[in-house]
């Protein structure tokens, strides 16, 4: 039986809004660590494991999004991230979710709210199988004809063409090639592309993958990369390779 206790990362310029969330989390069985900085939030991850971060969008100097997409462009990619923004915004909770964000809180904030979030994110991320983490070790990743600039985020063909990538197609891309042959349900990928709003749009997760299909040049017969298995979801089924960046 598993002894482990999830590690939460709570960075926040806030002390008291620090205090007041750690405090609670404790109270529910967590471990908890504070931050008041992305230089406080940097030494931590390099010195602990941690189960997931929550991360204050308003915050001088670096703010919680500029920090989430280093952290998504990093060693520290795969660890969860549940952002706390003052706004009710749509437009910065679209942000969030496009620079990596898991899922995110408006503030002021019910802690029992938070508490669920995280507790959601963390099983969602528990779904998966074990992660290959195949783009963390090189910018380009080659599979059939195609390589993924994993910091540009497009595609090129073999004559080097640039295809861009928007978004979601990109974030989609993403999780396929970090688990390449192996079948992944509607359920995951909507979670891992999208987040908390994947509740929102239950046949999303199709459209978008006929659109990644299109981008790979994917016949509606063939399926080269992109397979579909009956009643389960999705395979990407071509081998994965790390390429040197002047490849």
């Amino acid at each position: 039986m598993s002894t482990h206790t999830d590690h939460i990362l709570v960075v926040d310029d806030d002390a008291d809004i620090r205090q007041l969330v750690g405090d609670y989390l404790r109270r529910n069985g967590l471990r908890v660590s504070q931050a008041a900085d992305g230089r406080e939030m940097r030494a931590t991850l390099e010195t602990s494991d941690v189960d997931l971060i929550v991360l204050d969008v308003m915050m001088p100097g670096e703010d919680g999004l500029s920090l989430c997409r280093n952290l998504r462009a990093g060693k520290h990619r795969a660890v969860p991230v549940v952002m706390l923004t003052a706004r009710d915004d749509e437009t910065d909770r679209i942000i969030g979710l496009e620079m990596g964000a898991d899922d995110y809180v408006v503030k002021p904030f019910s802690s029992r709210e938070l508490l669920a979030r995280i507790n959601a994110v963390i099983r969602r991320t528990r779904m998966l199988p074990p992660n290959l983490q195949v783009s963390e070790a090189a910018r380009l990743i080659r599979f059939g004809s195609w390589r993924l600039d994993t910091s540009a985020r497009h595609l090129l063909d073999e004559a080097g063409t640039v295809y861009p990538l928007s978004g979601g197609e990109f974030r989609l891309l993403r999780v396929f090639i970090d688990h390449p042959q192996r079948v992944l349900s509607r359920d995951q990928l909507l979670n891992l592309t999208q987040g908390r709003d994947a509740e929102l749009f239950d046949r999303s997760i199709d459209l978008l993958v006929s659109r990644l299909r299109q981008r790979l040049g994917d016949g509606a017969r063939e399926q080269t990369f992109i397979k579909t298995v009956r009643s389960e979801g999705y395979v990407f089924s071509q081998p994965v390779v790390l390429l040197d960046e002047d490849a």
